[in-house]
């Protein structure tokens, strides 16, 4: 099973190979509320790590989504551009928003753990 990582904003990670996965998490979609728009970058896009690459807007709020990784986009989810409440039922699983190749797959090591972020969201 492919071990998921996290980042401070609330974001997660799968690797596969040069390949993530990002989505954003239950503890984030939870905090947002019930989403109304999700705009990603296009495939092709080479993004920083820490970039705002995404928008997510809710009944609540609007919020930027931050490349995790340094990397190249490879695809986007539209099924939650064209059906944003997705990330509301699915916010780990279809509900992701896109996929990186990565600059430095070992880059990953270096966000949490289950463990870690779960203790961080003990600290907000």
């Amino acid at each position: 099973m492919t071990e998921t990582r996290f980042t401070k904003d609330h974001e997660w990670v799968r690797l596969d190979g040069r390949i993530v996965t990002v989505g954003i998490t239950e503890h984030a979609q939870q905090a947002l509320g019930d989403l109304v728009f999700v705009e990603l970058p296009e495939p092709g896009r080479t993004l920083a790590e820490g970039e705002a690459c995404a928008v997510v807007e809710s009944v609540k709020a609007a919020s930027d989504v931050y490349a995790p990784l340094a990397g190249r986009v490879t695809e986007a989810n539209a099924a939650v551009v064209e059906e944003p409440a997705l990330v509301n039922r699915e916010p780990t699983g279809a509900g992701w928003f896109f996929r990186l190749e990565l600059d430095d797959p070992s880059a990953v090591t270096a966000l949490m753990d289950e463990a870690g972020y779960a203790a961080f969201l003990e600290t907000i």
